[in-house]
């Protein structure tokens, strides 16, 4: 269960999922400006990788019960994805291209100019 006051701490403007993906199609390559999205993996697993800029993590989800806070400014990439994987997205505004930052040259002058 999620609760958006309790689990979620934005108000839920928009919900997507993932599916029907292989290991073969990684998506995200991007960041947003402003935009606050929560993934949770419901089936399956998938690999994300998470960069502020600074520091690089791959983080797997792979059970319903554990979800990941993508922050604005956090640029991400989902590779791997198992051939079950559902990934549920809920997320803090509708679609904005403007809000996309999709060349990565171009996130990392915006990170070090904060």
């Amino acid at each position: 269960m999620i609760e958006q006051s309790k689990d979620i701490p934005f108000e839920i403007a928009r919900v997507y999922y993932l599916y029907g993906l292989s290991k073969n199609s990684p998506r995200g390559f991007h960041a947003h400006r402003a935009l606050r999205q929560f993934a949770v993996c419901l089936s399956g697993s998938v690999d994300i990788l998470m960069d502020d800029g600074v520091n690089k993590e791959v983080i797997c989800l792979s059970s319903p019960s554990v979800g990941l806070m993508i922050e604005p400014m956090q640029w991400h990439e989902m590779s791997n994805f198992s051939e079950d994987c559902i990934l549920l997205v809920l997320a803090s505004d509708g679609y904005e291209e403007s809000d996309y930052i999709r060349n990565y040259d171009k996130f990392s002058k915006l990170v070090k100019k904060k």
